[in-house]
């Protein structure tokens, strides 16, 4: 054979690429976080109440520590730390406004590597500081367990409308799980299955509306209406380690970031066709507790075609590195 193992692996990664959307040439980077104690920015929310502001935290090996960043410098406006919480490997975070206009942060801990090596997975809920000055600050916490099992995830997401949480798996069969409409915190909740998700999902998060729902992947991002009803793909910049997402304050974009130090956040236009109408204060819906936003009647062109085909790459590159590497080692 001519092929390596090194130019097989290669000739995957192309493959992957390719059959992902195109970054859109619109999008543009708002800043750089400024602060060096922000080197694996794995979680990404804008405020619910502070204008111009974004949060994020790092990811595991981590304080219980988050940051309140000026999302037009990514300059650091205030550090706190949530003394009763353990980052043992926090993965992402959500934010919303509750229905009497409070901002609510939420943590999770919730990336497990080894699928299983933790009994249960926690969450934590802040109350937003109403003032940026920076402290300590106490959560509610929170612990889960899978229905049907442990596993590893990174996506955490709050629907503004309910304030349900809904975690999203990074895994090959990406999954969605909802938390119960009444957590407890007086024993562990269940996580029950819902949708499925894309292949290793880095984070998800909800439109500030309810309209729609995002799931971020290493090389691209997906937009739903509601669980496995999808709007369309969208192109993701070129990061050095994708791993968080958010939508901006007006429902209009998308904001990403990356792991590293000094690392960017980029807003992403979001297509035409979950780009939400003006409309009055969404109302908290009756809807069934599993069910998510219902948006947009139009449908993204050959959304769900560029998702298959990427799956179907994603399938077929893993079982060549794979079977190549069994080759190789006989």
């Amino acid at each position: 054979m001519g092929w390596t193992f090194r130019g097989m692996a290669l000739a995957a990664l192309i493959l992957l690429v390719w059959a992902v959307p195109a970054q859109a040439d619109d999008d543009k980077e708002l800043f750089e976080f400024a602060d060096s104690r922000i080197t694996e920015s794995s979680g990404l929310a804008v405020s619910p109440t502070h204008p111009g502001i974004v949060y994020t935290h790092n990811d595991s090996a981590a304080a219980a520590v988050f940051y309140a960043v000026d999302g037009s410098t990514g300059r650091t406006k205030a550090a706190y730390t949530i003394t009763n919480a353990e980052a043992r490997d926090w993965e992402g975070m959500a934010a919303y406004r509750d229905q009497a206009g409070r901002g609510v942060l939420f943590f999770g801990d919730i990336g497990d590597n080894l699928d299983g090596a933790w009994s249960d997975i926690s969450v934590y809920e802040v109350a937003e500081p109403t003032r940026l000055r920076g402290g300590s600050l106490e959560a509610v916490r929170y612990r889960f367990r899978y229905a049907d099992g442990a596993r590893n995830a990174e996506g955490l997401m709050v629907d503004p409308r309910t304030g349900r949480l809904y975690v999203v798996t990074k895994e090959f069969d990406g999954l969605i799980y909802a938390a119960p409409k009444q957590l407890r915190t007086d024993r562990v909740n269940v996580l029950k299955r819902v949708g499925s998700a894309p292949t290793m999902a880095t984070d998800a998060a909800f439109a500030p509306d309810g309209s729609s729902f995002v799931v971020r992947t290493y090389f691209s991002a997906t937009l739903y209406r509601k669980v496995d009803d999808e709007i369309s793909g969208v192109g993701m910049p070129m990061l050095r380690q994708a791993e968080s997402i958010t939508y901006s304050a007006d429902g209009k974009s998308l904001l990403t970031g990356s792991e590293g130090e000094h690392s960017p956040v980029v807003r992403v236009p979001l297509p035409e066709a979950a780009v939400p109408s003006p409309s009055p204060t969404p109302k908290p819906s009756k809807a069934s507790p599993a069910a998510l936003p219902v948006a947009s009647e139009s449908e993204g062109p050959d959304a769900g075609f560029m998702i298959v085909l990427w799956l179907g790459v994603a399938v077929g590159a893993i079982g060549i590195i794979i079977g190549v590497a069994r080759w190789a080692g006989r």
